[in-house]
């Protein structure tokens, strides 16, 4: 359904916009789509948005979080001060992010400087090991997450479609991309069906609904000629319906569990010898809204809009100037701080409520409060990610580059 996308660019409704130049943007000086290409689905609905403050969002990430300290002569995400963490540590997730954001923002030596860091960190499965020290000397927590893993894949498969060659780095975009696909698969895929939460841990019993990426998964199958993938997608959507149900008290809100089983169960014993996992809606949920509804914007997919219609109706309820940074999974708050708002919770909000013009006045407030870009309650390095994603998919800039054509 690579129909849903148009390319006119489009301005939602104006106003603010002023006299801003819109996309999408022709191909020149080898970039195939460069910022902003602003290419609205058919699907979905689009706040009044600014490229320019895209392009602020992701100037004050970079100024925050992006390094040569500690980086082997490359790049990395770093995290300042997350609670419980090494300060100026890098996850394997900031990677994926940072590639993701990289390739969308045109910005080519960032992207072959994140990747080359990343293969310095590799484990036994050729995956990125997900928790190393500032100084660049130590791993502190070994295995991969899938979750990274993915997006890291997502971003060579656009990398392929934006740039195309191989930039700086020792093989094509595209051949990195089919193997870390093929890595994924093998290593992080239960039975051919589910995603697991890492190369190295993992079963039924252990699933992170805000992991699942089906959009990715139908781009996986093409580019690896793998079908098996669609499986994948199959059992996240039949995992995330499970998760749904009347004893967790969330059947109408969307609210997934942070940590259950395939069943939907809420699964506090996931982490063996470790403390116990989260099941309620909190900073690792909160992103399923953007995932799945990246699959309706760009799909037309009718069960992510089943989904994202239950999270849209709950938080455009809420309001998107109070949403809480957690919730019980009856919709009940539970935040984990007391003043501030989260992007990681607004803006992946807002993204789902793009499914329905219904909710348009919610994803303005959305959009508007995400791009003053203080929503940081959640930490500079994590809340200023989630920043720019949402702004990007708020603005018609999140696109699945192997299902378009440049101008």
């Amino acid at each position: 359904m690579s129909g849903g996308v148009g390319g006119t660019g489009a301005a939602g409704t104006g106003g603010s916009a002023g006299s801003e130049v819109r996309g999408p943007t022709p191909a020149a000086n080898g970039v195939n789509f460069p910022f902003p290409q602003n290419r609205h689905s058919t699907y979905c609905s689009y706040p009044n948005y600014r490229n320019a403050d895209v392009q602020a969002a992701y100037a004050k990430w970079k100024n925050d979080t992006v390094t040569s300290d500690g980086a082997g002569g490359f790049l990395r995400v770093k995290r300042p001060k997350e609670p419980g963490l090494e300060p100026n540590s890098t996850v394997s997730e900031g990677i994926g992010y940072g590639m993701i954001l990289a390739v969308y923002l045109n910005d080519q030596s960032l992207f072959d400087g994140l990747w080359k860091y990343e293969q310095l960190w590799l484990g036994k499965n050729e995956l990125m090991d997900w928790y190393i020290s500032g100084n660049g000397k130590d791993r502190l927590g070994t295995g991969a997450a899938s979750d990274a893993d993915e997006d890291m894949a997502w971003a060579l498969l656009m990398a392929d479609r934006q740039w195309g060659g191989k930039g700086s780095l020792g093989d094509s975009y595209l051949n990195i991309a089919k193997h870390q696909i093929e890595q994924v698969y093998n290593h992080e895929i239960q039975d051919d069906k589910l995603l697991k939460p890492g190369d190295t841990w993992g079963d039924w019993s252990t699933v992170n609904a805000s992991y699942f990426a089906p959009s990715y998964y139908r781009a996986f199958a093409k580019a690896s000629g793998n079908d098996k993938w669609n499986q994948v997608l199959q059992t996240s959507y039949e995992t995330l319906a499970k998760a749904l149900n009347s004893a967790n008290g969330n059947a109408d809100n969307g609210l997934v569990p942070a940590w259950c089983t395939s069943d939907g169960a809420p699964n506090p014993n996931v982490f063996k010898d470790g403390p116990a996992a989260p099941t309620n809606y909190q900073y690792d949920s909160c992103r399923t809204p953007f995932r799945i509804g990246l699959d309706y914007c760009q799909n037309g997919e009718p069960r992510a809009q089943a989904y994202v219609a239950k999270t849209s109706q709950f938080f455009s309820g809420v309001g998107a100037k109070k949403i809480v940074d957690g919730y019980n999974l009856d919709g009940t708050p539970s935040p984990q701080n007391q003043s501030g708002q989260s992007a990681a919770f607004v803006g992946p909000a807002a993204v789902g409520a793009m499914s329905s013009a219904n909710y348009s006045p919610f994803v303005q407030d959305g959009y508007d409060g995400v791009a003053t870009m203080n929503l940081l309650v959640g930490g500079d390095y994590y809340d200023e990610s989630w920043t720019v994603l949402s702004l990007l998919m708020l603005s018609g800039n999140f696109l699945d580059y192997t299902a378009l054509s440049p101008l």
